[in-house]
């Protein structure tokens, strides 16, 4: 059990020192020396769990969405929680630097992948469960939804990365969230969910946007802001 748990321990080092490398070099430019240098690990221990370098960059891939959200009352709010933090880890976390910097990689990805795929399947089980509570408007589709939101929030990402570093990477995805979500959540859903875009900060929905509904349910785009607390 013990060599187990050293296995498990050593595969993830590899694996966080290979998305350090990712993010900050890109995967072409990144070598094994230098996750081998970074992870502090033997070759043959790197070997034993990835036999090349684009093994590695599916590796850094697959964890991407291994740390889902905590469940919720409200579905949808799951899916805002999710992208909010997705967002706020992109400022600091390796591993989705890395997996965004990858998935990005017109070159790269046709031979590791790309980790949008795995984020839309979340995101469309999410809304699934969503919908058939009655929380989302009748025409919402979910993996339709799940996909336009994924790729959204990629271009969202390349944007706030290029301009400021990722820094500003809450903020912009708290507005797309306020124009998203009046288009997929009914009206009594609308106004219990809360968007933070700050850690320090709780934004939610105003109640008045329910009152902006019109005969078919729908909420106008212009009615949504953030509100600070």
């Amino acid at each position: 059990m013990a060599q187990q748990e050293r296995a498990i321990k050593t595969r993830r080092t590899v694996l966080e020192a290979a998305a350090k490398v990712f993010a900050e070099h890109g995967y072409a430019a990144a070598t094994v020396a230098d996750i081998l240098k970074t992870a502090g690990v033997t070759k043959g221990a790197l070997y034993f769990h990835f036999d090349s370098k684009e093994a590695l960059a599916k590796g850094v891939l697959e964890i991407q969405t291994e740390q889902p959200p905590p469940p919720q009352d409200i579905k949808l709010q799951e899916m805002v929680d999710l992208t909010m933090t997705v967002a706020r880890r992109l400022v600091h976390d390796p591993v989705l630097r890395a997996g965004a910097r990858l998935s990005a990689d017109p070159t790269g990805r046709k031979h590791y992948g790309s980790a949008l795929p795995l984020w839309v399947n979340l995101l469309t089980a999410i809304l699934t469960e969503a919908h058939q509570r009655g929380e989302t408007l009748p025409h919402v589709e979910p993996r339709p939804v799940a996909e336009m939101l994924v790729s959204a929030f990629h271009g969202v990402q390349l944007y706030a990365h290029q301009e400021a570093d990722n820094n500003d990477i809450e903020e912009r995805a708290a507005t797309l969230l306020q124009y998203l979500l009046p288009s997929i959540a009914t009206p009594t859903t609308l106004i219990r969910l809360h968007i933070a875009p700050t850690p320090s900060g709780l934004g939610t929905v105003p109640t008045e946007v329910a009152h902006g509904a019109g005969d078919d349910g729908r909420v106008p785009t212009a009615v949504v802001s953030i509100e600070s607390r």
